[in-house]
């Protein structure tokens, strides 16, 4: 059926509308109004000046350093762990493509799975295609990790970490993940150094390749701070910087909860999500560097009322008010608007609004344009599941996975996230996220079937978990071991489309990149955004309220 065109009913079984708008009730904002508060943050002259002075001293530091020394691999690593690598960027791409050159020379000679780790991710994460063949000496006869390795605690945590910039095929570093992760998890209770633990630790969780910048380096300051052999000019550089975008954060946040508030979903439309500050958490995860302002700001709108939209499909609408809904959004018109139940035109109007706004800030209208393109591919997908849902048709998993991936939201993501960067973005490269290019599917099927695994048993919603337990006659466990391989080998070929030569520019990469960050952070242990009193609340006080101590 042809969703935009059509506008007759669809003719399912007669239900009560008490069950059509189903039961489910989320727990309201954490938040509230709290957000306001920073309405006048404002970043002062002085401490701009004070930035730029130590940042001047960190780059003496990074370009005096010699590339050919463990110093260097250590001090880049630090600098882009504790959130500030964006600031030197120039001197690390140089300093990474000296290291590159004598990649396999300087990794023979060294006998150290620390240095030789670290070296391999540190080039792995700039884009560079370095052989994984440098692991072989750490092989044993068998084809097994040496068990020596486990004394050097520190080595099998950088090895952890460089293995999970694995491309499909490379087999030594799945079983160089295997055999690390399941050492550092047994190693954990013995570990005597008090910041080689909270390392660990934290890896074990959120792995460098999947924790997000800032989360990462608030994290990270409180970690590197207790190791005595700590650069302090790089130390309170980080700080300083941290505190100072964190302020604009507080500021991007409060206008947008203004906005929010304004809006009054949560009195007008009691039953969607009211998530404002994890949607800009969101966004944030995606881009956090100042000059992502307007993107961020555009994001963080989009992806709320996606929230919202989501929660009128799955919880609250009729299917003839959906088909409604789908097709006024497939209009994109004002005109459209009557034909809507009154609480669609509030979530209708709210949504044509947001992107009159976006023309605004990006007058360069085909990105507008395609960013609404994705909208509308969202919501038609939005639809074909409810009318699974409301016909009691489980797909199988092929059927379900070709509407999923689009349902995830993540498509179009993607090209929102393009609007408001400016000329960092061009119409080939929204050619390239309608196509579905590998990074972007694989970003969509990451957020896909987490999400479902999460919401398993929580939402009454046709999800992956449920179309494989039916198609295959599997139990949950078998259903969840396959959808982790799935999620493993979308990771994969997220690290394979960084790698050198790049389709298009790093920037836009990133921005998949990061989106994937998100979904793990968010979802790695149950529902973190529709939950959100879990230790997502801790990990949004961190990056957005908590300053770190100078």
């Amino acid at each position: 059926m042809d969703i935009g065109s059509s506008n007759s009913p669809i003719l399912v079984e007669t239900l009560n509308l008490d069950d059509v708008r189903r039961s489910i009730k989320y727990h309201p904002s954490i938040w509230g109004e709290y957000f306001l508060a920073y309405a006048s943050t404002e970043i002062s002259a002085v401490e701009e000046e004070e930035l730029q002075k130590q940042k001047q001293v960190m780059r003496n530091v990074l370009t005096q350093t010699p590339d050919d020394s463990s110093h260097k691999l250590e001090l880049i690593d630090a600098i882009q762990r504790l959130g500030v690598g964006y600031h030197f960027k120039e001197e690390i791409d140089i300093s990474l493509r000296c290291m590159n050159d004598t990649y396999l020379d300087c990794s023979s000679k060294d006998n150290d799975i620390r240095a030789i780790a670290l070296r391999f991710r540190l080039l792995r994460q700039q884009g560079y295609y370095v052989s994984c063949d440098v692991f072989n000496k750490f092989i044993d006869n068998e084809g097994n990790f040496k068990e020596s390795l486990v004394k050097n605690v520190a080595g099998m945590l950088e090895l952890y970490e460089a293995a999970h910039f694995r491309i499909r095929g490379e087999e030594i570093l799945d079983k160089a993940l295997e055999f690390s992760a399941s050492r550092l998890e047994s190693l954990r209770p013995r570990i005597m150094s008090s910041s080689l633990f909270a390392l660990v630790n934290e890896a074990l969780k959120f792995p460098i390749l999947k924790n997000l910048t800032r989360f990462g380096a608030r994290k990270f300051i409180s970690i590197y701070q207790e190791d005595e052999s700590h650069n302090k000019i790089l130390l309170n550089f980080a700080k300083l910087d941290f505190n100072l975008v964190q302020k604009i954060h507080q500021k991007e946040l409060s206008d947008l909860t203004r906005w929010w508030k304004d809006l009054d979903f949560k009195n007008k439309l009691p039953f969607v999500r009211d998530r404002m500050v994890e949607c800009y958490f969101w966004a944030l995860g995606i881009y956090f560097e100042p000059q992502y302002n307007i993107a961020r700001k555009i994001l963080s709108k989009v992806i709320v009322l996606a929230s919202s939209i989501d929660d009128i499909y799955d919880v609250y609408g009729t299917l003839d008010e959906l088909q409604l809904f789908t097709h006024a959004i497939q209009r994109w018109d004002k005109c459209a608007l009557e034909q809507l139940p009154p609480y669609m035109k509030i979530c209708y109007k709210a949504l044509l609004d947001v992107y009159a706004e976006m023309e605004e800030l990006d007058d360069v209208l085909y990105r507008v344009n395609r960013a609404k393109e994705e909208m509308q591919n969202l919501v038609e997908a939005y639809f074909e599941e409810a009318k699974w849902l409301y016909n009691n048709h489980i797909p199988t998993i092929e059927e379900y996975m070709n509407v999923a991936v689009t349902s995830s939201g993540y498509i179009m993501v993607a090209a929102t996230s393009l609007v408001g960067m400016e000329n960092l973005v061009a119409k080939e490269d929204f050619d390239w996220v309608a196509r579905e290019a590998v990074i972007v599917r694989a970003s969509a099927i990451i957020a896909r079937l987490m999400d479902d695994m999460a919401g398993h048993g929580f939402e009454k919603k046709i999800s992956a978990v449920e179309c494989y337990m039916t198609q295959y006659g599997a139990s949950q466990e078998e259903a969840f071991d396959e959808l982790k391989k799935q999620v493993s080998k979308a990771w994969k070929d997220i690290n394979q489309e960084c790698l050198i030569p790049t389709v298009v520019s790093v920037p836009i990469l990133m921005r998949i990149l990061n989106s994937a960050r998100v979904i793990h952070l968010l979802y790695s242990d149950g529902d973190g955004y529709t939950k959100t009193n879990t230790m997502i609340e801790d990990l949004i006080r961190s990056v957005l309220i908590e300053p770190t101590t100078i």
